[in-house]
């Protein structure tokens, strides 16, 4: 799967339901934007909790969206490796697969950012 042109679709697909829906998305978007927020938890870790359940939902555009944020947040391979270990222990063979798509995305989305 080629991550970067994979997330361009997926962002040309919502873009074109998000005008369709925009109270929805308005809506979606303040959830998110509260869920996100600093608090007891960090975004980062809450962003690696997302992405556990992405992975354990199978969600591809999911695990990417995720994964960019981490990798934004400053994310290292260590870390995302740690969570995906215990996202494979938590999801059997299932999650195993897509945890290692998670890692590869991962790789696609760091490259150059470091």
């Amino acid at each position: 799967m080629d991550w970067k042109e994979f997330m361009a679709e997926t962002e040309a697909n919502i873009a074109s339901f998000s005008k369709e829906v925009p109270g929805t998305v308005k809506g979606f978007g303040q959830m998110g934007q509260a869920a996100k927020a600093d608090g007891a938890l960090s975004e980062k870790t809450k962003e690696f909790v997302a992405l556990g359940i992405a992975i354990a939902t199978r969600c591809d555009s999911c695990i990417g969206f995720h994964v960019r944020s981490l990798v934004r947040l400053g994310a290292t391979r260590e870390e995302m490796c740690e969570a995906l270990a215990m996202a494979t222990y938590m999801g059997g063979g299932p999650s195993y697969a897509f945890s290692a798509k998670a890692l590869k995305a991962f790789d696609t989305f760091s490259e150059g950012s470091n």
